[in-house]
């Protein structure tokens, strides 16, 4: 019935001039052809458009077939049915109206949702290239499909592990290779030494999809390991098609990467030089990645560029890898980072270049990732990197970093961290040459930052007893290398200070912590046997006016023990400390009387 009623229309319609066509007639066209491909007829839809007497209605109308033609063909039926659809498919396409057929297939690329996202751009890319070839206006309409095709595959979600990406469940890694066949000839279009406007405004479509497609897929992609083959990676192989492009409609890698962030014009196209400082900044961060660590298209920066220079360029794009809370992201800023210290020999990096805003944000950034990141590992890449970081830095660099980081860290860990290195610094001056910015007044204004109690005796010791111990540590350390008659660091000069502004506080501060617990854990004795008398399993203290999570009482006792011992060891430090006071001080009060 489907078929007799299609030939009946087509029948009609043949008579009729094609601008006589009714938009009746397109609808009823549509619903026979549908109901055909529903019913199983499919090789009947087929004859009748191969017949060439219906050429001109097919030319017309046959575009609104391409949506329940595709559906067809997404439903994986009998390979009979599934062969004569793509012949239905075939024909269509060529046939058609190409800007009806253009408008018809991205409409279609956009519907689907989930796995189906990946299956429907996969079936219409070929067919999609094939229509765009036949329109005059390229430019517009390759801008149209190449935006459709990314918003869709923004969707799917990035395979993460190697399993992952050798599954490719979601088809990214598919419709990645298949994509950059899609550009081929666009690109190849663009670039045939013809320079026209046309021609211009097509690298500038093209420009800007190569720009996406580092950010997403490629700025949250996993790379296989480079011991591994590199072909069997589809991201690194899309990655390196991408830069490819670039270089080949005038945007090669030292032109992106040696121009970013300079007033001079970067790109040459109008839309980009308005997003430059939004959401490309994520693209170059990605593009620097895939150069530097990746190695793809390494070879065409110059030679001439020193280790300094290429950190100075990378590290604002390491500063926007870093403030991403994507493991995938911000692990890239990581590994940059890396290669490009490593570069750099210890001590050369110049104290003026924390002037430059990314220079202190990036450590800012590494110790977020040390102190908020779930992975162990990332935390100790973290830390082994801020520590490379130190390391790289001159004197007056150290000394001005310790500032920031003891200012802005607002964490016990990191702090005791940033003291121990103040630490190693003193001793090295002592040891070697003196370092002006690690004795006398210099070392003093570090002094005032880690020998005091932020809130006085009513500091919270627990929170901050890694920064306590470093501290303690610290001046116990100057106290027996460094005499009061020498006085080298100005340690004895502050003394004065040093014990009101930190011993003495610090002593009450444990006097009223350590009472405080172990009146807690009597409380909490006592509680564990009303618990034990009524059956109850848990119970909660209250610790510092903020009430310890509900957990089994031999639990809390064990936490109010160990924040004891806390407390006893920092006690036994402290009194180590005023003990060496004592008695460095009454041998230099000996010394001298002797010499009087």
């Amino acid at each position: 019935m489907a078929v007799e009623e299609l030939q009946s229309i087509i029948k009609r319609c043949q008579i009729l001039e094609e601008h006589d066509f009714k938009e009746e007639d397109f609808g009823l066209f549509q619903l026979a052809g549908q109901r055909c491909i529903e019913d199983g007829h499919v090789d009947q839809l087929l004859e009748i458009i191969q017949d060439e007497k219906n050429k001109t209605v097919i030319k017309s109308m046959g575009w609104n077939l391409v949506g329940p033609v595709v559906r067809c063909l997404l439903r994986n039926g009998e390979e009979d049915e599934r062969k004569d659809c793509l012949l239905v498919f075939d024909l269509l396409v060529q046939l058609c109206n190409p800007k009806e057929l253009l408008l018809g297939l991205l409409e279609l690329i956009e519907e689907p949702s989930g796995k189906q996202i990946s299956q429907t751009i996969l079936l219409l890319l070929q067919p999609l290239q094939t229509v765009i070839q036949k329109l005059p206006n390229k430019v517009y309409s390759v801008g149209l499909a190449l935006s459709t095709l990314w918003s869709q595959l923004s969707l799917l979600p990035v395979p993460y592990s190697k399993e992952q990406i050798q599954t490719d469940d979601y088809g990214l890694c598919q419709c990645c290779k298949a994509l950059t066949e899609f550009m081929r000839p666009f690109v190849e279009e663009a670039t045939d030494n013809k320079e026209n406007k046309e021609n211009e405004k097509l690298k500038d479509e093209l420009l800007k999809f190569c720009c996406k497609c580092l950010k997403c897929p490629l700025l949250t992609a996993q790379f296989l390991e480079q011991s591994e083959e590199v072909g069997k990676d589809p991201f690194w192989s899309f990655a390196s098609e991408i830069i490819g492009f670039l270089s080949e409609i005038g945007h090669p890698v030292p032109q992106i990467i040696l121009n970013h962030g300079r007033k001079k014009r970067t790109w040459g196209c109008l839309e980009l030089e308005e997003e430059e400082d939004r959401q490309l900044a994520d693209s170059v961060a990605s593009l620097t990645y895939l150069v530097f660590v990746q190695g793809i298209g390494i070879d065409q920066l110059p030679m001439v560029l020193s280790p300094l220079h290429l950190l100075q360029l990378n590290m604002e794009h390491i500063e926007v890898l870093l403030q991403r809370t994507e493991q995938s992201v911000f692990s890239k800023g990581l590994e940059l980072l890396e290669n490009s210290l490593l570069r750099l020999e210890d001590n050369s990096l110049l104290h003026r270049y924390l002037e430059i805003k990314s220079f202190l944000a990036v450590p800012q950034g590494l110790v977020k990732v040390m102190t908020l990141c779930p992975i162990e590992t990332l935390r100790k890449k973290g830390l082994a990197l801020l520590q490379l970081y130190i390391d790289k830095l001159d004197s007056q660099g150290k000394h001005t970093l310790f500032r920031c980081l003891l200012n802005t860290s607002n964490h016990s860990g990191v702090e005791g961290f940033v003291i121990q290195n103040i630490k190693n610094q003193i001793d090295a001056s002592f040891k070697k040459t003196s370092n002006k910015w690690f004795v006398g007044p210099q070392l003093i204004s570090l002094l005032d930052l880690v020998l005091f109690l932020p809130e006085g005796a009513e500091t919270d010791l627990l929170q901050n007893s890694d920064r306590i111990m470093a501290s303690l540590n610290l001046l116990r350390y100057l106290v027996i290398k460094d005499n009061e008659n020498d006085n080298q660091t100005g340690l004895w000069t502050e003394l004065g200070k040093i014990e009101n502004n930190f011993l003495k506080p610090l002593h009450i501060g444990l006097n009223m912590s350590k009472a405080h617990y172990e009146a807690e854990i009597k409380n909490s004795q006592r509680n564990s046997q009303a618990a034990a008398s009524t059956c109850k399993g848990v119970c909660s203290v209250t610790v510092g006016g903020e009430e310890i999570p509900a957990m089994p009482p031999e639990m809390q006792l064990k936490v109010l023990h160990s924040a004891l011992f806390t407390f006893d060891l920092i006690e036994s430090v402290l009194a180590r400390v005023e003990e060496l006071i004592e008695i460095k001080t009454k041998s230099t009060s000996e010394e001298n009387i002797g010499i009087k």
